[in-house]
């Protein structure tokens, strides 16, 4: 990966999971990075919003957070959190939204409340759900971005924070959850989705200079890796536009 660092392996990848004319609920990071790039390449009707409550932003300059003033430029509103999750999210209008966690387990299932059997007396407690477990239950479908550690990716997360596809198969619909799930996991080795009818996480790509046995090493349950191919590099547009038009002061890439 001399040509492209690996932050802008995966912004490109989170790019490509946003189409034109979506609603795109972005977090701080990569998922910004990812979306700005897809509405100046392929995505450009692709609509913003930021939980601190901008909707339908046009940026020009790379947010540090989702509460930046930043992010209001070009909004056709410029509400707060609970219009936000209230009559945008909650009446399912949110195409794609990106989330992350401690732990992912095979079912897209994410914890980012404890690590322990005991969430009473964890090991180690985190900072909790934010706003992930509305994503994860109200979005039509979410887009993971992870560190990719066997820790981070066990058989069962201690702690279901972001409900994936629950016990995998229909589980998750006969939970009450009528729409949604996660369709992809963007990580530091390879990008991962899920079956359409067991629900359980296979390998898609694993990401250059890597290969799947790598990929399985580093990962706590099996992975189908059949149909494995490595992750396509970031075109020269792409990069040209990420460094030059999204993030020219290096605020995310690295």
């Amino acid at each position: 990966m001399a040509d492209y660092t690996l932050t802008e392996l995966m912004a490109v990848a989170a790019a490509r999971e946003i189409r034109d004319g979506e609603v795109v609920f972005a977090g701080t990071g990569l998922p910004m990075l990812g979306a700005m790039l897809a509405q100046h390449t392929h995505a450009p009707a692709c609509c913003l919003i930021f939980e601190a409550g901008a909707m339908a932003s046009q940026l020009a300059h790379l947010p540090m957070s989702v509460g930046d003033p930043r992010t209001m430029r070009g909004a056709a509103t410029a509400a707060g959190l609970s219009e936000i999750f209230a009559f945008v999210l909650q009446s399912g209008r949110v195409d794609v939204g990106f989330i992350s966690g401690a732990q992912i387990d095979r079912f897209g299932n994410i914890n980012s409340t404890s690590i322990g059997a005991d969430h009473r007396h964890p090991q180690v407690r985190f900072s909790g759900s934010g706003g992930a477990a509305d994503i994860a239950c109200l979005a039509r479908r979410t887009v993971v971005i992870a560190q990719h550690e066997k820790r981070r990716f066990p058989e069962h997360v201690d702690y279901i924070t972001s409900p994936g596809w629950l016990q995998g198969a229909d589980s998750r619909r006969q939970a009450g959850l009528r729409w949604g799930g996660p369709s992809v996991v963007v990580t530091t080795k390879a990008v991962l989705r899920f079956h359409l009818d067991s629900k359980a996480m296979f390998l898609a790509s694993y990401h250059p200079g890597l290969s799947a046995q790598s990929v399985l090493d580093d990962t706590g349950f099996p992975l189908d890796t059949a149909d494995a191919v490595e992750t396509l590099p970031p075109t020269p547009q792409e990069l040209r536009i990420l460094r030059e038009d999204v993030d020219p002061e290096r605020i995310f890439l690295r």
